[in-house]
Parts: structure tokens; sequence; C-alpha cells
């Protein structure tokens, strides 16, 4: 089990995750990205997330990879 952390930034700023996750490999990682990142978009507020980008890193810091949220979501046309 590794500890991870989720972090969200956009233009205007960051959101730290300070509690961070104990995922179980890459698929649970994959799993709780994609869930938090569900979250965010669903909840009840008026945030594009088009330009937000999820940072997800380890217990050193290391990133271990960043999805944009637009990747979820698509582009304005």
């Amino acid at each position: 089990m590794a500890q991870v952390y989720f972090h969200c930034s956009n233009s205007q700023g960051v959101m730290i995750d300070g509690y961070g996750a104990a995922v179980d490999g890459l698929a649970d990682l994959r799993d709780q990205a994609d869930r938090l990142m569900r979250a965010c978009i669903m909840s009840e507020n008026t945030e594009d997330w088009r330009d937000w980008v999820l940072h997800v890193s380890d217990d050193l810091g290391e990133e271990i990879f960043i999805m944009p949220f637009e990747s979820m979501l698509g582009k304005l046309h």
C-alpha cells in the first residue's frame, strides 16, 4: 500500500490535499483519481473545470502523473 496525494491546480491557484489516500497499486490509484475528478465536476458549483489539472504525487512529493480535467470533459467548441 502506498500513500498518495491528489492536488488540483488551475491558472488561479492550487488546492492542496493534506490528507492523501492509501492505494493498492496503479489500478486503484487511477480509480481514486477518476472518482475525485468526477466528484469535483459533479459538485454543485459554477466552476469550469476544463482549466484544472490533477497532480498525483507520492508521500515524498514526487509527481506520479498529472491529468487535465479537460481529458474527462472534452474541449469547448
